[in-house]
């Protein structure tokens, strides 16, 4: 019993481990004792432990004279490391790749944050290239800047009036989300989402002084005002961001409607509340044209295009057809000659009724001035966007100016080399 136990805290060695115990006490009797495959053993005089060496095996004879295949070379290297007298620096451990991986680390350090404190050489490059705008004027304008890209300019190597225009649309939706306004809807705020309410644009006027070319930098302002008693005035003024010079103008009156019913609304008072505080108290940026827009019929309109039909990439996400696409197939019917020679310089767009995606539409367009008059002051031309059924969506008209007034010279790459 008591002999069990203290094998349970105290392990008796096996007789296998006493037979190896015994093999390694014989092995290492006397000085020299000869191990397997040429491994000599030798006591150690201090501690008595066993040290194991290494030695080469039996030198090879060639009639019957012992050679030696080691070189020269690596005699004298062996020869040299044997002369390194030990010291305690030389016993210290290899610290080289600890160093280089914290080098490393320092390195790619030093890389994100030049990355991120980068700023460009020129100040118009990249402006605002990852922001989306700010508050300016003590909380009343948003402003933001876009860049040109190369598929957003035209065949005369010029912003399109529609890239200007989905600009205006952006800087409008980011000026009530930078407000904390943006609810569920296409920049409806929570109390309007709260009462099915959508924005829907009833006016809309433009003046365009000048184009710009693929890679400037166009710094876009807005603001938001009252418009009677129940619709909102959002104005913008675009501008070039290196030389401040304007670009475009434009002034619009906006209206809500019920999403279900698709019927015009009152505003309620808890959406006005939300609203009212960001109101500018200032005249619209574009005087307003109070000049009748004609209804154009077949026998009064010089050119139609029929068969105009909206894609699924053109409705926005209350599912009606962007107020921007209008713009588009007003162009439709206008004469190639106009479009090649005279850019636009004004429009002025009544909104009637919105369009689906079923719809099926026809551009009009009547020309005040011939065509051919390139050399004239300029063009006024009147449209209407209806359906086939007769039910108008857009009225309009546009100014058109020869692009000869803006060029400087055969050199010129577009309508605004006067930059």
């Amino acid at each position: 019993m008591v002999a069990s136990v203290a094998a349970a805290f105290f392990p008796v060695p096996s007789s296998s481990s006493t037979v190896l115990a015994q093999a390694s006490k014989s092995i290492g009797d006397g000085p020299r004792s000869l191990g397997i495959q040429g491994i000599v053993a030798k006591p150690n005089s201090s501690s008595g432990a066993m040290e194991i060496k290494a030695q080469a095996q039996t030198l090879p004879k060639i009639n019957g004279t012992k050679v030696d295949l080691k070189t020269k070379e690596h005699k004298a290297d062996e020869e040299e490391v044997a002369s390194v007298p030990r010291t305690f620096y030389n016993q210290l451990p290899d610290w080289s790749f600890l160093f280089a991986a914290i080098t490393t680390m320092f390195l790619a350090a030093e890389k994100q944050l030049t990355l991120l404190d980068w700023k460009p050489k020129r100040p118009d490059m990249l402006a605002d290239a990852f922001g989306l705008g700010k508050i300016v004027q003590d909380g009343m304008v948003f402003s933001q800047n876009f860049s040109i890209r190369s598929y957003e300019i035209g065949a005369d190597r010029t912003a399109s009036i529609e890239t200007l225009m989905n600009h205006l649309q952006e800087t409008a939706l980011n000026h009530v989300r930078s407000v904390g306004l943006l609810g569920d809807g296409f920049g409806s705020t929570p109390e309007m989402s709260k009462n099915n309410l959508i924005w829907v644009v009833t006016k809309m006027q433009i003046v365009v002084e000048h184009y710009p070319s693929w890679g400037d930098i166009v710094e876009v302002d807005t603001w938001v005002g009252a418009s009677g008693r129940n619709g909102m005035r959002r104005d913008w003024h675009v501008r070039d961001y290196r030389t401040g010079q304007t670009i475009l103008r434009a002034s619009s009156v906006w209206v809500m409607m019920n999403k279900h019913s698709r019927r015009l609304s009152k505003m309620p008072e808890e959406v006005r509340a939300e609203i009212e505080p960001y109101f500018m108290v200032k005249a619209p940026i574009v005087e307003e044209d109070k000049r009748k827009l004609p209804k154009l019929e077949d026998g009064t309109a010089n050119h139609v295009r029929r068969g105009l039909t909206p894609r699924w990439a053109d409705l926005d996400v209350n599912q009606h057809v962007n107020n921007v696409k209008y713009i588009g197939w007003i162009l439709e019917s206008a004469p190639i000659s106009i479009l090649e020679n005279h850019q636009l310089a004004s429009m002025t767009l009544e909104y009637r009724r919105e369009c689906g995606r079923d719809s099926v539409l026809q551009s009009l367009t009547a020309v005040s001035t011939s065509a051919d008059g390139i050399q004239g002051d300029g063009i006024e031309c009147q449209h209407l966007l209806r359906l086939e059924c007769g039910a108008e969506i857009v009225r309009g008209r546009t100014e058109w100016e020869p692009k000869h007034k803006h060029a400087s010279g055969p050199g010129n790459m577009g309508a605004n080399s006067s930059l």
